[in-house]
């Protein structure tokens, strides 16, 4: 009996594995839908209590839906637009930035006794006339091009979830719990006290709420965060004189949202732009020591404070929450890696299922 007991546990240990290789096999396969809709499901819930108070003042759904589609599309296109006047701003003075990389090069590899014609004539310049710009270029409409479509993609899908959330909810308590399941929420007292409970219905509806409550709450926590990690650091590189302070500070908001590692890139990037721009070692750490000590606070004291209590997940389970999804779904992965772990650690935390307990419990921070 042990023995065919160990052998059935062995089983579906490898069948869960299996399966888990496939589910993500299947979700790298159909990244180009999955992602906008699931980004268009964090956006509907991050606009759900906006959407619902509009909704209780009675103005009707299309009014409050086309509301959702200008803000989102004014944010995203006035994003967009910015970063490319600042890349544009940025090629207009290439030529000078070429100039003083060349030099440090060059005096850097004469100061360590290098005679290798490649470091001692460097020359970044010849480098990029290397380059197939056609095959670039190409690039970069073929991904503006997708972005445009990956952004409509994602209104189309917000649309749908908007107006179609709650026949969805209603299907799954009818198919669930019959069809005299009829909601609690919004019900007279009277009502409630009469209807029969049913616990695995509350139950869903308290994993629903949890679900919706934490996202928002990580979704403002981390907005707000980045916001003043990015205004901080902004507002010290102008202080010092480093060029385009705001790019980087927007630079600094976008990719603190990937966990560890765009902290690293955020703090890299300016730094290379002081030893540029200034050709000086110690103000290059001055400014990379000021960038790192703003991250730190912001990033490794304040956010576990705000965030990490909140979603209560294992720093350990954020960091391989990040690798994976990456490896799903690349760098959009990595920036919805947090939200979707956590998703994932509410649903079976509410399990009966002991093994998926455990596991919750693992990815729990207490």
């Amino acid at each position: 009996m042990k023995e065919k007991f160990e052998s059935n546990s062995t089983l579906i240990f490898f069948v869960v594995i299996i399966g888990l290789v496939a589910l993500g096999i299947l979700l790298s396969e159909l990244q180009s839908i999955l992602v906008p809709f699931v980004v268009a499901s964090f956006l509907f819930i991050l606009f759900s209590p906006v959407n619902s108070f509009l909704t209780e003042k009675k103005i009707p759904l299309w009014i409050v839906i086309v509301f959702n589609i200008i803000i989102i599309t004014f944010i995203s296109f006035g994003v967009i637009r910015f970063v490319v006047d600042s890349v544009l701003r940025l090629s207009e003075d290439l030529p000078n930035y070429f100039s003083k990389l060349n030099s440090i090069v060059r005096e850097t590899a004469i100061g360590l006794g290098i005679t290798d014609p490649y470091f001692k004539y460097f020359s970044i310049q010849k480098i990029l006339t290397k380059l197939d710009y056609k095959a670039l270029a190409g690039g970069v409409f073929n991904s503006a091009f997708s972005l445009v479509g990956n952004i409509l993609f994602l209104l189309l899908f917000f649309i749908f979830i908007v107006s179609g959330h709650k026949s969805i909810l209603a299907a799954i308590r009818r198919r669930y719990y019959g069809d005299d399941s009829t909601p609690l929420v919004n019900q007279p007292s009277d009502f409630v006290s009469a209807k029969r409970e049913k616990p695995a219905e509350l139950q869903l509806a308290k994993t629903l709420k949890t679900i919706t409550e934490q996202i928002q709450k990580y979704i403002i926590s981390k907005i707000s965060i980045n916001l003043l990690a990015g205004i901080f650091v902004g507002f010290f590189l102008f202080i010092f004189k480093i060029d385009f302070p705001i790019m980087w500070g927007l630079l600094t908001f976008f990719l603190n949202f990937i966990p560890s590692i765009g902290s690293a890139i955020a703090l890299v990037l300016p730094t290379l732009m002081a030893i540029i721009q200034f050709e000086s070692l110690s103000y290059t750490l001055l400014i990379a020591g000021g960038m790192g000590f703003i991250q730190t606070a912001f990033f490794n004291l304040l956010e576990p404070q705000l965030i990490g209590r909140r979603l209560n997940l294992n720093p350990i389970a954020i960091l391989l929450s990040v690798l994976i999804w990456g490896y799903v779904w690349g760098i959009l992965g990595m920036l919805l890696a947090v939200p979707l772990t956590a998703i994932i650690k509410i649903i079976i935390s509410n399990s009966k299922n002991q093994n998926l307990r455990f596991i919750a419990d693992l990815m729990s921070q207490d």
